[in-house]
């Protein structure tokens, strides 16, 4: 496998987890945190992986309860804050995406300034998706383009979406088989993944089975052998 991959992940099952244990469900989103970090440096070690996208938090996600909603956000500012370090010890450059505009204006700040301190990594770009939704995503880019005198391409309207690139693979954990309004234009082509093992107990092991499988797949993008 030579070509540089993009792998994005649908991280499901946090909650579900911890309810298996007895536990809250905030304690499956901290072990959840765990394994981003655990992913995303076997993805900075791997050769072909160039990019990882992670849909950290969506535009639905705020119809969770109020106490859930706090304690995400905490564990986002509290992951960001330990992560500098690995992020700049692995070479890994933090490009977020979505509409971070409704969250805390501290919050912002320190998304900002992750970016901003490791903007000259040139290794892995992990980006995490925050108040990420794929239609509103497609919606602002159209909004930004609306003026434009001649006829919107298709070049132009993934130059305007948070995400420019197309996804290589897409992997949702937890057991559900679906796309959850996710780089619906960036997985146009994506080779799709489901497993049904939860966020927290996902590991190394089946990222490297799913990279194995997906060297095996035929991929043609609608022509022919």
């Amino acid at each position: 496998m030579n070509q540089t991959l993009h792998i994005a992940i649908i991280m499901d099952g946090n909650g579900r987890w911890a309810e298996k244990q007895g536990q809250k469900r905030v304690k499956g989103h901290e072990q959840g945190a765990k394994v981003v970090r655990t992913i995303t440096e076997f993805c900075a070690a791997h050769k072909n992986i160039e990019r990882l996208t992670l849909y950290a938090f969506s535009t639905e996600n705020w119809k969770r309860p109020r106490l859930e909603v706090e304690f995400l956000m905490k564990l986002l500012e509290k992951y960001l804050k330990n992560e500098m370090e690995v992020y700049i010890k692995n070479n890994i450059r933090f490009e977020p995406i979505g509409d971070i505009r409704a969250f805390s204006t501290s919050l912002q700040k320190l998304i900002k300034e992750v970016k901003q301190k490791t903007e000259h990594c040139d290794g892995l770009v992990q980006s995490l998706a925050l108040n990420y939704g794929s239609h509103d995503e497609i919606l602002r880019a159209i909004n930004t383009l609306k003026n434009e005198k001649n006829d919107i391409t298709d070049e132009m309207l993934s130059n305007a979406l948070d995400c420019k690139h197309q996804v290589d693979i897409m992997i949702r954990t937890g057991g559900d088989h679906r796309i959850s309004n996710f780089l619906l234009w960036q997985l146009s082509y994506a080779e799709l993944f489901f497993t049904d093992t939860l966020w927290p107990d996902f590991n190394e092991e089946e990222l490297k089975k799913i990279l194995n499988d997906f060297t095996k797949r035929e991929r043609r993008f609608g022509g022919l052998n």
